[in-house]
């Protein structure tokens, strides 16, 4: 059994030598931003206190942030662990138990943060089909401009050795494997996991641990916009910026995800996707080929696949 079962992912942390030149980034690709702590935090509108923090330095990814479902499981995370509960040093107050993982990345649990009423201000319009014509006399005119980032949805790295470290997420975090990657039968590299949250479903992964023949490193994290429409209106905008992108925009295969990944000024890669998969505790794990991992079932190749950089 885990030590506990982790509610869902809450932020992830970076380091960045210029703050302004990051929140010029965030706010096009969809954040709203505040300056607090002598630190940059990038807010989603699901009314949690932050989903991105920047703090001053050399360029580098800081931390992994998961939520636990209350203080008394971080208090017995924290026993098991012999660390201490500590308050949480960022808007939103709350406690945090930070560890570290087999590669050293650091993970914080946040609990008891301050929630604020969610914003969903960007509600989808009805969509007319060959056998549904819900939109009657009435049009669409879309505003122009970013996304809308609704939440962070999952953060993916890359290990030195996936089954030390999935077994390390599994044995603390409760995670469950949705779909396992294999470069040939028997031999996994990597997996998608999703939080235990019983029959109420959650996202088809929460982190993805992926072991690939190159150093230990953060590989991106993905943030929920509003619906395909405003995932396209942020696509154009972000280009229009001249910003970097690196996929998309196409549909994966494991977890059905229209995906666009960007690069914030310090090669960061950071996604925006909408119409993922859902999945509870009774869904049974997959075995699922590297090729499924890379492939699209439409748009844009992957970079390995395609030969040539992902930009339009």
């Amino acid at each position: 059994m885990p030590i506990i079962k982790i509610e869902d992912i809450s932020h992830v942390r970076f380091a960045a030598p210029d703050l302004a030149k990051m929140q010029a980034f965030l706010e096009d690709f969809g954040f709203s931003c505040s300056a607090q702590y002598g630190r940059l935090y990038g807010l989603a509108r699901d009314g949690r206190p932050f989903a991105h923090v920047t703090e001053p330095g050399e360029p580098a990814f800081k931390a992994l942030g998961l939520r636990a479902e209350s203080l008394a499981d971080l208090e017995k995370l924290a026993a098991a662990e012999g660390v201490a509960v500590e308050p949480l040093d960022d808007p939103g107050a709350g406690q945090v138990v930070r560890l570290t993982d087999p590669d050293g990345f650091l993970v914080e649990i946040v609990a008891g943060q301050q929630v604020s009423a969610a914003r969903p201000d960007c509600l989808d319009v009805p969509h007319n089909n060959a056998t549904a014509r819900p939109r009657l006399r009435g049009t669409v005119r879309l505003a122009q401009g970013p996304s809308h980032i609704q939440r962070i949805g999952h953060c993916v790295l890359n290990v030195s050795d996936f089954r030390t470290s999935e077994k390390w997420y599994k044995d603390r975090f409760g995670f469950l494997t949705s779909d396992e990657i294999e470069m040939a039968p028997g031999t996994s590299i990597g997996a998608f996991l999703r939080c235990d949250r019983g029959d109420q479903p959650t996202d088809h992964h929460t982190v993805f641990l992926a072991q690939l023949p190159q150093p230990t490193c953060f590989l991106h994290a993905a943030f929920e916009v509003a619906h395909l429409d405003d995932l396209m209106l942020g696509h154009a905008h972000l280009k229009s910026k001249g910003r970097d992108q690196a996929w998309g925009v196409g549909r994966h295969i494991m977890g059905s995800q229209v995906f666009d990944y960007w690069r914030d000024p310090w090669g960061h890669e950071l996604e925006h996707w909408t119409d993922g998969d859902l999945f509870t505790a009774d869904d049974p794990p997959n075995k699922m080929s590297f090729t499924s991992l890379i492939s699209v079932q439409w748009g844009t190749p992957h970079p390995m696949l395609a030969g040539q950089p992902a930009a339009e």
